[in-house]
């Protein structure tokens, strides 16, 4: 790449910086086939200094197996049976565009559920295990997100892509544990170049999972993950009923607060020491490759189940932006979560957001590369954030 790098400095020093090696990790959940598969596949090129963190998820292999047959013995009947009455509500939109925070408003509604932290972190098992893990492993999660200070908790919301990964399935995410090796499964990103049988695994292990999220909460679900963002045509294909929020927010934020994630994420969860090598450039390109897949399959959605929103209106007036949301999408009636929004959005009045600084250079960049979604979304370098 060409581009003169930007210059990512968040203004504030960010809780969680400091890595310890019995941190809990994405990984720590996942199976060992998966995590088998994700070490051959990449030559097991583990850095030096991450070798005991290898080691450790392999060596919860074992117990995550064990886990996963006991949940098939006690709930494996009813999970097969269990139905996904109210298809769920996915908020798609890029990496550090609001999605978080529109997916926290989303579920302060009791009519809601979601997957949370410990599910994703233990998909296999969790219906088991959640109560004696989260009481006994708590200490070791950070009480903040090291990328924006957000609180993190195993209750809380997350996204249910890391469920993916920890049961074995390919994801873009596999990226952040061989970020020198070239991106993984960037496939997965718009579902398109699978072969039959990887389309039909991804699909009964999501499935799959949901259900035991539905066996756990029997709500509609509301699920955040970036990817799903291209992937609109296969989740309609398992939830013809579903209902989508798009968030966006200026790309001239969005780029360096994504970067300035990435970076965070390849030095906390690597297994190998980053070099970052090739990191903007693959911003840019997992950008267009998502939102060409979003292009592509919007009109298969109707009006009454698609809703967009920008990053700078939801958080200038939450409220009344909720309020849109919930009318366009037909979700019930919206006073119902006044009693608990208000409050929330309250509690969120005093966040400070990140700021960053970039390049001419790397300003004219964005506005070249992602040229289409500035023009889409009605962006522009007068009114970016600074």
């Amino acid at each position: 790449m060409t581009t003169t790098a930007s210059k990512q400095q968040p203004s504030t020093q960010l809780g969680g910086s400091r890595d310890r090696l019995m941190d809990f990790r994405v990984w720590d959940g996942m199976n060992f086939s998966g995590w088998l598969r994700m070490m051959s596949r990449n030559r097991f090129a583990v850095s030096p200094s991450r070798v005991a963190m290898s080691l450790i998820v392999g060596a919860l292999g074992p117990m995550h197996a064990s886990l996963w047959a006991l949940q098939k013995l006690l709930y494996g009947r009813k999970i097969e049976q269990t139905e996904i009455r109210e298809h769920p509500i996915f908020i798609l939109g890029h990496w550090r565009s609001g999605t978080t925070y529109l997916h926290e408003l989303l579920v302060t509604d009791s009519r809601h559920t979601f997957a949370n932290t410990y599910n994703c972190f233990s998909p296999n098992h969790f219906l088991v295990s959640s109560g004696t893990f989260k009481r006994c492993f708590s200490f070791l999660l950070p009480k903040l997100r090291p990328m924006d200070n957000m609180p993190l908790g195993f209750d809380r919301p997350q996204e249910d892509e890391f469920a993916l990964c920890n049961m074995g399935i390919g994801s873009p995410y596999l990226t952040f544990a061989f970020s020198n090796r070239p991106p993984q499964d960037q496939e997965y990103l718009d579902m398109e170049g699978l072969s039959p049988g990887e389309l039909a695994r991804w699909k009964r292990a999501f499935l799959w999972f949901l259900k035991c999220v539905t066996v756990q909460d029997p709500k509609r679900i509301v699920l955040k993950s970036p990817p799903h963002t291209g992937r609109i045509r296969v989740l309609l294909e398992l939830f013809p009923d579903a209902r989508f929020v798009h968030i966006t927010r200026d790309p001239y934020v969005l780029f360096p607060s994504t970067v300035n994630l990435f970076r965070r994420l390849y030095r906390r969860e690597g297994l190998q020491v980053p070099r970052y090598e090739g990191l903007e450039e693959h911003v840019f390109t997992t950008l267009n490759r998502m939102y060409a897949a979003l292009d592509r399959d919007r009109p298969l959605v109707d009006d009454r189940r698609f809703c967009e929103v920008r990053y700078e209106d939801l958080v200038q007036d939450p409220i009344e932006q909720m309020r849109t949301i919930y009318d366009q999408l037909e979700l019930g009636d919206f006073d119902k979560t006044l009693p608990v929004l208000k409050p929330f959005v309250e509690s969120r009045s005093a966040y400070k957001k990140n700021r960053y600084e970039i390049t001419p250079e790397t300003r004219a960049e964005i506005a070249r590369r992602w040229r289409g979604y500035i023009e889409r979304y009605g962006y522009s370098s007068e009114e970016a954030e600074v």
